[in-house]
């Protein structure tokens, strides 16, 4: 079965995370790709195979060699976006594909230009494989669970390939912050690992946004609107003014890039009594988060003075930037250079505008960096990957295997 073959089963199950619910997995979609993946690694051939009560996937490809070999591996998710459909996935291949615009047959108003993306025109001759116009394709993160299982069972039927033990953990719920939430670093028993969850050929990610998550709560008096004069004191109001001075041409998403931090209100929960707004801090520099929290309370001070509400805060940290950890482990990133290398591919190193369970597991005493898997337009409708990014993705797993045992720089 190749790569693409594996995918294409895998996208037609509905795995889609479910934030609202404290199960782990959050819904019964991710435990049934979860079996039939515990299936094909059986037939496969892997060994320590378990699933466990929260959906945990591991395995081992046994070593091909003898000697003190360090254990790597290699991790991806099962579960898709809750911000667009994964129902019902209807996949298509788009061979050979000539550079004309990909219409998606079900929804004629959902097309993919070249023009429009770079990366989609540089696959100008490849296998594209989109969904239909009415669901995500799900290439996040099934293509990496497509590749790290290709890569497995190409691995296991070639003892020629010169590899240590490797381990493999599928894991649920990584899209709504809970994939290292229950993953067993011990039970793993791996000294690093590489999450296969990013993007293009060639894309190799060690570094990530420090993020926290702040609830700014202004609390007014809510009386008979009819009655109000003089009484009124409106947590809405308040809550919108603090919104609106949050500043405009900078420190906002829609305005920064590559390193650059952002504060970002990305929810509200609101009454004239209660107004509730969910801010998130981000930045690449840590320290850079309590300047944030600091500005973000000044400002909210300054109104709730202004419009005599009261307001209170909440500061929850959520991941760190997982450079902290990786650069005191060059050697796992550099490996991975070396792989996509040997793959025939050159590195493209940028940094994640966002979390990865790597981050987490990183700071769990498992150094893990992000490797591509061919996820492009991830979490829309126009979502796409190729055969060919998954086959580059399989060849530099494989590559990395092999370059588990050459020890002249030991892993940490």
């Amino acid at each position: 079965m190749a790569v693409l073959d594996r995918f294409l089963r895998y996208v037609r199950i509905d795995t889609c995370a479910d934030e609202g619910t404290t199960s782990c997995p959050s819904t019964p979609g991710q435990l049934e790709l979860q079996r039939l993946l515990e299936r094909e690694l059986q037939e496969i051939g892997l060994a320590d195979i378990e699933l466990d009560a929260n959906g945990y996937l591991m395995a081992t490809v046994p070593a091909t060699i003898d000697g003190p070999i360090p254990t790597i591996g290699f991790v991806a998710h099962v579960d898709t976006s809750p911000e667009m459909s994964g129902t019902n996935v209807t996949p298509i291949v788009h061979e050979r594909w000539d550079g004309r615009d990909i219409v998606l047959p079900h929804d004629p108003s959902a097309v993919l230009r070249a023009a429009e993306q770079p990366d989609l025109a540089a696959q100008i001759g490849h296998d594209i494989v989109t969904a239909s116009g009415l669901t995500l394709l799900g290439a996040d993160d099934k293509a990496g669970v497509a590749a790290i299982v290709e890569a497995a069972a190409q691995l296991t039927a070639r003892p020629e390939i010169p590899h240590g033990r490797i381990r493999i953990c599928f894991t649920p719920d990584e899209e709504i912050g809970r994939g290292a939430d229950r993953f067993d670093v011990a039970r793993f028993g791996a000294v690093c690992a590489y999450t296969l969850d990013g993007g293009g050929a060639g894309e190799l990610e060690f570094e990530n946004f420090s993020a926290d998550v702040m609830r700014v709560t202004f609390t007014g008096f809510n009386t008979h609107p009819g009655y109000a004069k003089g009484r009124m004191v409106s947590a809405i109001k308040a809550a919108s003014r603090f919104v609106d001075r949050l500043p405009a041409d900078r420190l906002s998403p829609e305005t920064t890039t590559g390193y650059d931090g952002f504060v970002h209100p990305y929810q509200v929960e609101a009454s004239v009594d209660r107004t509730t707004v969910r801010v998130l801090l981000r930045d690449f520099v840590t320290a850079r988060l309590r300047e944030q929290q600091v500005l973000v309370e000044s400002l909210a001070r300054a109104v709730a003075e202004e419009t005599k509400a009261t307001v209170e805060f909440e500061v929850k940290e959520q991941y760190r930037n997982m450079r902290e950890v990786l650069d005191h482990h060059p050697i796992v990133v550099d490996r991975a250079r070396d792989a996509i290398r040997r793959a025939g591919l050159t590195p493209i190193e940028k940094p994640i505008r966002g979390g990865t369970d790597g981050s987490r597991l990183s700071f769990m005493g498992l150094p893990t960096p992000n490797l591509f898997a061919g996820e492009h337009n991830v979490h829309s409708r126009l979502e796409w990957t190729s055969r060919q990014d998954l086959e580059a993705a399989v060849r530099t797993i494989i590559e990395l295997a092999r370059a588990s045992t050459e020890s002249l720089i030991p892993y940490p």
